[in-house]
């Protein structure tokens, strides 16, 4: 066990704190800690020290029984000694990391031996602080405060990001669903209905309806399973190492085919201007060429008839970039920072189509080879969309 020299609080101040401390505990569901460790003396004082704030506190004489104990009541905080017989808090922390329902309590280490290597090797295993021993009231209050406040923060954002989604989807899938099935539907009616007696010009045009509205449905299917594919693929570090050695040797005529194609669906084919240095990148032919079409397509999108969409190829200090600039509305700097799957902005007064995808396939895309992908611009200004890949091995 960790010997601490002399007592790590005093009573006496503990017991002139009272109840008057608590803040916003009582108006709140009281936070459960857990102290794990084998000197009951110093159990007893934290619990009696993190009770006078407010906090509902368990205790665990060692690593073993403190896993139980977190498994079974799931604790807002973990204050774990490191030193302790029968388990340590090393083994004891890498038990809870790796089980879904305790890897992300909070998880403090308490030791009298906080040498750089030691914490070092906490911080690996995925502890959140440090608590040297001995301490004061005052540390372990601030310690234990910052923690919770800490993960109370990232669970307020996790929520928000969640309200947002759910906010996405809930106005984006249906219309994006509905559109291009009620075109195929209603004018798959009628010509199954009063084809012959309809004029040639009429059935192409409702047969183009049809093509166009299918292709919609297409992609926006097509999107979905790559993306989730994508989220599969980067926990296999086999397949992204196997992925990794793809090449294009030749990217400036799959770019230029891809750009051009992308041009002529949106009938802008003269707002395109490129300018590519033909240098190999380190990625397959089929990924590169989904990016291209996903920037290429949303710079057209976003931007009006006339304004000049432009594709660069271009050398780094150590690989490639390739970036795509229109001369659109641009994203703000909080909508630059948000991008990201099922996101789109500004949707009530701007008809968009598409669940907001593109970009985050082309940024994971990217992620996976290695590289990154950046965005630069803002309101009223033009938009770049960068994309940085290593150099290519030889």
């Amino acid at each position: 066990m960790d010997k601490v020299t002399g007592p790590v609080l005093t009573c006496t101040k503990l017991r002139h704190g009272g109840r008057e401390n608590r803040g916003s505990a009582d108006t709140e569901r009281m936070k459960r800690i857990l102290v794990i460790d084998d000197e009951e003396w110093l159990r007893d004082m934290v619990e009696m020290a993190l009770s006078q704030k407010g906090y509902d506190v368990m205790q665990a004489e060692n690593g073993g029984r403190g896993i139980e104990v977190a498994r079974n009541e799931l604790p807002d905080l973990v204050l774990c000694d490191v030193n302790m017989e029968k388990m340590d808090g090393y083994v004891t922390l890498s038990s809870l990391r790796s089980e879904p329902t305790t890897a992300s309590i909070p998880f403090i280490l308490m030791t009298g031996l906080a040498d750089n290597a030691g914490m070092r090797h906490g911080m690996e295993l995925g502890a959140d602080d440090y608590l040297p021993k001995p301490f004061t009231i005052e540390a372990l209050y601030a310690a234990v405060e910052a923690r919770l406040k800490k993960t109370q923060t990232v669970r307020q954002e996790a929520e928000k990001k969640l309200t947002d989604l759910r906010d996405n989807l809930s106005l984006m899938l249906p219309h994006e669903l509905r559109t291009p099935l009620n075109g195929i539907l209603a004018y798959g009616e009628i010509l199954a209905a009063e084809a012959p007696t309809l004029p040639p010009a009429e059935v192409a045009e409702m047969g183009q309806v049809i093509y166009d509205s299918g292709k919609r449905l297409e992609r926006l299917i097509e999107n979905f399973l790559i993306y989730a594919q994508l989220e599969l693929l980067q926990a296999d570090a086999q397949k992204v190492s196997s992925l990794r050695n793809k090449r294009t040797p030749f990217p400036s005529k799959l770019i230029t085919e891809r750009a051009r194609g992308q041009a002529e669906l949106a009938k802008r084919v003269d707002d395109l201007t490129l300018e590519l240095a033909d240098r190999p990148l380190p990625i397959s032919e089929e990924y590169l060429a989904k990016i291209v079409d996903e920037l290429v397509q949303n710079a057209f999108k976003f931007s009006d008839s006339g304004s000049k969409v432009s594709i660069s190829l271009s050398d780094l200090p150590n690989g490639s970039a390739l970036a795509v600039t229109d001369q659109g509305r641009g994203f703000s700097t909080e909508h630059i920072t948000k991008v990201g799957a099922y996101m789109q902005f500004d949707r009530k007064l701007h008809e968009q189509q598409g669940l907001g995808l593109g970009l985050s396939i082309a940024r994971r895309m990217t992620e996976l080879h290695g590289g990154t992908l950046v965005i630069q611009g803002g309101r009223g200004r033009p938009t770049t969309v960068i994309v940085k890949l290593p150099k290519a091995a030889a």
